[in-house]
C-alpha cells in the first residue's frame, strides 16, 4: 500500500505540472480525484511523503480550480 500510494501520488503530481499549461486547467478534474485515491492509500500503507505529496497535489488542484473558475 505504501508503494502504491506513493507511486500515484508522484503520477499526479508529474500531471499537475502539466495541467499548470494554459488552458489545461480542466485536467484537474481527473487529478483531484486521482490524488484522494493516492492519500488514501498513503494512509493505509503510512507513508508520509505520499501523504504530503497527496496533500499538496489536491490543495494547489482546489485553488487552481477556484482561481480558474473550474474550466481554465
Amino acid at each position: 500500500m505504501k508503494i502504491i500510494g506513493l507511486f500515484l501520488a508522484i503520477i499526479v503530481s508529474l500531471l499537475s505540472v502539466i495541467a499548470f499549461i494554459p488552458l489545461l486547467g480542466w485536467l484537474y478534474w481527473v487529478i483531484i480525484p486521482i490524488g484522494i485515491i493516492a492519500l488514501l492509500f498513503s494512509v493505509i500503507g503510512n507513508s508520509g511523503l505520499g501523504k504530503t505529496l497527496s496533500v499538496m497535489v489536491i490543495a494547489i488542484g482546489i485553488c487552481r480550480l477556484m482561481i480558474g473558475g473550474g474550466i481554465i
